[in-house]
């Protein structure tokens, strides 16, 4: 199974991942719209830290409708199922589940891998996630 994870140290908050994000997914120019944030940690100059997710599967847990389902190691949203009550963008951990106003139902990364060919620094990458991270 993949995981997309991140190299925060390497960084730069340049915030083409965002853009690329979404363009994949919304067909927008929009990094409001992206499926990951990058926040800036001050004081620090130029020290970021990117949130994405981890396909923890919190957002699956709360659904009430079961719109939330996995598929080859990826959490989906079924927006046919999805009533729109938005619990899952309220107990994401991360906080990268998101609402959009055009949108009846909230979306997720699907692991599309577009932030990881954007980006310019090889920050974010996938990885194959063992077995035993699995575990952890």
């Amino acid at each position: 199974m993949l995981k997309l994870e991140a190299e925060n140290e390497k960084c730069s908050g340049c915030r083409t991942c965002l853009v690329a994000c979404a363009l994949e997914n919304f067909r927008e120019i929009n990094p409001a719209k992206s499926l990951l944030r990058i926040q800036g940690l001050f004081p620090g100059p130029g020290t970021y830290h990117i949130h994405l997710c981890d396909q923890c599967g919190a957002c699956a847990e709360v659904c009430p409708e079961e719109a939330i389902r996995l598929e080859n190691g990826v959490y989906l949203v079924d927006p046919d199922k999805c009533t729109g009550c938005m619990l899952c963008v309220e107990e994401c951990p991360h906080d990268v589940m998101c609402s959009h106003a055009e949108l009846e139902a909230p979306a997720k990364c699907t692991l599309c891998g577009a932030c990881v060919e954007a980006c310019p620094r090889g920050a974010l990458f996938l990885a194959e996630e063992t077995e035993d991270a699995a575990l952890t």
